[in-house]
């Protein structure tokens, strides 16, 4: 696209803004592109000049709106937004840098149908960037992923086979109420029939997925992210009581959500939460914690701090 203070550029951008916001208004238009309102008609005009049918109407509910069964140019990029967009893809999946790469193929499709000039750059960038990849980022199968959008979006229970990091497995029923992604790893939001309780599932870590006739309304007031936080440390299989001797004011910003919920208890304050693996918990998260604390349960937790204390306790011999 040329750059955005030519008339051919702002012309295009007027089209774009009545594709995404239908019923925009000369004054809207105006202050979206920088110009006054007499010339943001005029741009309104170059674009029924070159055959694009562009509707007006007055009155409150009015604006210029795109007639129906208009066909639209091909998608263009500027020279930012083309390299912005190459650098958030290999940001997010750095294994795009191969061709071979699912995402990686997608991307190469986007950069041939790039304008030669900002083409060259994007490919570039992808030849050249070395992308370090995040070693807690978990890439789902899209074609899981898939199934569970459109049944949430259809709001279709479905049935779930998953696999935890342990290697159980086992089956349920569940209502997907949303897909949340949460520092490069994708998870369900769902009510569990099995467990007639919230659930938080790694997509990642769901082996089938099985739409069911049964359908079902997610709760009125759902905010996706906020649950995830608060459901991604509760209902697993060993229990986590945690006091640190320390304010909670203190302790809070080294806790994440998963390591489950802090209470103040006077002048300390106790973590209670629950986890699959207990050796995790205590080698990556309660040992990340500048904080004196006391474990008091349960003796799984228990067992793989003594663990980790052993461990180093051998290293000063």
């Amino acid at each position: 696209m040329p750059d955005g203070s030519s008339p051919t550029a702002r012309a295009l951008r007027t089209l774009e803004l009545l594709q995404a916001r239908p019923g925009t208004t000369a004054e809207q238009l105006a202050a979206h592109l920088g110009v006054t309102e007499r010339a943001a008609r005029r741009y309104v005009g170059i674009l029924r000049e070159a055959g694009i049918p562009v509707q007006s109407a007055r009155g409150p509910y009015g604006g210029y709106r795109l007639g129906r069964g208009t066909r639209l140019p091909p998608v263009v990029f500027t020279e930012d937004q083309a390299l912005g967009l190459v650098m958030a893809v290999l940001d997010g999946h750095p294994a795009a840098i191969d061709a071979d790469d699912l995402v990686g193929a997608a991307l190469s499709k986007v950069i041939r149908a790039l304008p030669d000039s900002i083409g060259r750059q994007a490919a570039a960038l992808r030849a050249y960037a070395s992308a370090a990849p995040d070693r807690h980022a978990a890439r789902p199968d899209p074609a899981t992923t898939s199934a569970l959008v459109a049944a949430s979006a259809d709001r279709h229970r479905v049935l779930v086979t998953y696999r935890s990091e342990r290697g159980d497995a086992w089956d349920a029923e569940v209502d997907p109420w949303a897909v949340v992604v949460r520092f490069g790893r994708w998870y369900l939001l769902c009510h569990s029939h099995r467990a007639d309780a919230i659930r938080t599932y790694r997509i990642d870590r769901i082996r089938a997925v099985e739409r069911l006739p049964h359908t079902f309304t997610p709760p009125g007031d759902l905010d996706p992210v906020a649950s995830l936080e608060q459901n991604l440390g509760a209902g697993w299989k060993y229990t986590t009581r945690v006091v640190f001797h320390a304010p909670l004011e203190k302790v809070a910003p080294w806790i994440r959500p998963p390591m489950g919920r802090l209470e103040p208890d006077g002048d300390r304050c106790i973590l209670n939460g629950t986890t699959t693996n207990t050796e995790m918990y205590a080698q990556e998260w309660l040992a990340a914690v500048p904080i004196d604390f006391t474990v008091e349960g349960g003796p799984e937790l228990r067992a793989a701090v003594a663990a980790v204390a052993a461990r180093f306790t051998a290293a000063l011999r």
